[in-house]
This record gives C-alpha cells, sequence and structure tokens, in this order.
C-alpha cells in the first residue's frame, strides 16, 4: 500500500473514531484507538492531522480545559461510506416519524445527524424522485377512532427516557385526572409504552411492588435522581401487555366463547384473537368463535362495537356488563315521548 493509501485511509479512520458534541476525545486516545485500527503514528503528526481535517470537516477542538479534546459539531451532517441508497435513506425517515416519542433524547440526537443525511439523500434524488415520494404514499393508522396526541412537555419526556436509559429514579409532579392540584413523588421508572396517542410511563411509586401506569402528558416535572431504579421481582413488559395490562385488565384470562354474524367475524380467519382461537361455522351461517384473552374494558369496548352482530354465550361476568351496556344505550337511544323529535 502506498504512503498516500495509507495517509487517506488513517485518516478516514480517525474521522470516524472522533464522537460528536458534547462527547470529546483527546489526541492521546485517538491516537491510542488508531493503534488498534492498525495505524501507528506520532501524537505531534496526529495533532497536525486534525488540524488540516478541520479545515475540510466539521470537527472542532475544545480548548476551554485540559486535556483538550476534538469533537465533531452537534449539527454536524453524518459521515459515513458507502453512501446511502434509497431503500437506506427511506428506512432512516420512516425510523424518525415512528421513533420520535420511544427513544432517549440522548440517542436521538445522536440519530439526527444520519435523519438529515436520509432526508437530504432522498431531496437529491433526480426527478422523477420516486424513492422521496414513497413518504407520501404511506402512513399507519389506527384501527379504532382516530385522536389527537396529547402536549407533552419537552423536559420532563428528555429527564423520563433520560431515568429509564440509565435506570435512575425521578422525582415527578403529577396531576391526576379530575384533580386540581399536582402531587409529588419518587418513582422508579420501569418501561414507556405508547398506546394508542398517548405515551405512558409504567413505575413503581417509592418503595412499593405494584407497577403504576402515567400518562406522559399528566406529568408536569421530572428530574433525574442519583439512586438507581428498583425492578419488581420478574417484571416483564411484555409479560404485562401479554396478560392484558396495558388494556386496563387484571391480568385474568377468560375463555371467549362467542357467536359472529359471518360478516362481522370474517376478519378473524385473518387476524385471530389468540393462538388457540377456534373457528366452527354452523347451519345458519353464524360463526362460533372460541379463544382464550385477556378480560379487560377493551375487550368490552370491542365487543360492544359489533352491536347486535355478536353474542357472547359464555362467561356470565362479561355477558352482564354487555347486557348493561346494551339497556344503558337503550334508554338513550328510545323514541321521547310526544312533543320531542325522535332521535
Amino acid at each position: 500500500m502506498s504512503k498516500h493509501q495509507d495517509a487517506l485511509l488513517r485518516q478516514w479512520s480517525m474521522l470516524r473514531r472522533v464522537p460528536r458534541y458534547p462527547a470529546k476525545v483527546t489526541v492521546q486516545a485517538l491516537r491510542e484507538k488508531l493503534a488498534d485500527d492498525g495505524f501507528e503514528i506520532t501524537q505531534r503528526s496526529l495533532q497536525r492531522d486534525l488540524n488540516e481535517l478541520s479545515g475540510a470537516f466539521a470537527i472542532v477542538c475544545d480548548d476551554r480545559e485540559k486535556p483538550y479534546g476534538w469533537s465533531w459539531q452537534k449539527d454536524a451532517p453524518s459521515l459515513d461510506l458507502p453512501g446511502l441508497t434509497p431503500a437506506q435513506a427511506l428506512t432512516l425517515a420512516m425510523a424518525e416519524q415512528h421513533l420520535q416519542n420511544l427513544l432517549p433524547a440522548p440517542m436521538l440526537e445522536q440519530l439526527r445527524p444520519y435523519f438529515l443525511a436520509a432526508r437530504q439523500r432522498l431531496d437529491a434524488e433526480p426527478a422523477p424522485r420516486r424513492s422521496r415520494r414513497w413518504l407520501d404514499k404511506v402512513r399507519s393508522v389506527p384501527a379504532t377512532q382516530a385522536l389527537l396526541a396529547p402536549s407533552i412537555d419537552a423536559g420532563v419526556q428528555d429527564a423520563v427516557t433520560e431515568a429509564l436509559l440509565h435506570e435512575r429514579q425521578l422525582d415527578i409532579c403529577y396531576r391526576r385526572r379530575g384533580e386540581r392540584t399536582d402531587a409529588q413523588a419518587r418513582v422508579h421508572p420501569l418501561a414507556l409504552v405508547q398506546r394508542g396517542p398517548v405515551l405512558y410511563l409504567s413505575c413503581r411509586f417509592y418503595d412499593y411492588e405494584d407497577v403504576r401506569m402515567l400518562p406522559l402528558h399528566r406529568i408536569s416535572f421530572a428530574q433525574v435522581r442519583d439512586e438507581a431504579a428498583r425492578y419488581p421481582k420478574h417484571f416483564s413488559l411484555d409479560e404485562q401487555i401479554e396478560q392484558g395490562e396495558w388494556a386496563f385488565g387484571s391480568g385474568k384470562k377468560i375463555k371467549l366463547v362467542a357467536l359472529f354474524e359471518a360478516e362481522h367475524g370474517e376478519h378473524l380467519y385473518e387476524t385471530p384473537l389468540s393462538k388457540d382461537q377456534k373457528i366452527d361455522v354452523l347451519p345458519d351461517g353464524k360463526l362460533r368463535v372460541t379463544a382464550t384473552v385477556a378480560d379487560t374494558p377493551q375487550l368490552v369496548w370491542w365487543l360492544l362495537g359489533f352491536g347486535c352482530g355478536i353474542e357472547v354465550q359464555n362467561t356470565k361476568a362479561l355477558r352482564t356488563r354487555l347486557r348493561e351496556a346494551a339497556i344503558g344505550m337503550a334508554s338513550l337511544y328510545r323514541e321521547k315521548r310526544r312533543g320531542t323529535p325522535r332521535l
């Protein structure tokens, strides 16, 4: 390999080893990293390379205090080879749309240059820009009534994601539904869950074992503590979801047996209620669906949505809830007395 090629590869490796602001790397540490890559260079030559590269790339030296350190500027575009393909750029652009609320702020900040590079790659695509227009052709829509997302304080979200990332406790001010004043608490953050338009924090209050779910938009203040967060024994977010706790249920499972009118139940062939779901076609064309499901308010809302197109055959408690809801709705929509318009 020629001297020129060796210098080019060394400088490329050097640029990749320089972190993004506010992180920084000293010349000595960078020299050790380059040695790990197989490049031997004196500290003086390395300093000269960095000074020369700073004229062409967005790298800067923080000389406010020793030891001095080098960083990529915070808003510098990402530098990587090979260049992004249209498919890679599309994937990054779509990931940016869906990860805004779920990634810790420091991680999201590190990814922003890549997201920017993806958008620039798509914008630079020559006509007819089919890849760029793909973003206008793909959407994720809710299966239920669409609701607007509540506003979340940016400082609160940053503190919550930082505490989750570093597994630290949080001091919060939180307002319960229907109350006018905030309550203060110390919590152990456990997980972050996006449920429809609402972002929830799964956490423990103080040293209690029970797990609570707090909508992030009701937290007005959050500050990370130094103490480590403590997780309950055998905590599993996936198990919580599978048991229906994130549908606000008790965690109990029931065996559901329900009769569906064919047009209301046919979609369950393609999107089953559970892994053990069974569908029997009855002589009158109705579908008898049997499945083990979590007993949750979400289940009741879903069943009520079919109106008279479904009948729950077992589970007395569930039939009672549906019957009471139907009676209440009937009383609301009953025909008014004479002189009052019919609804």
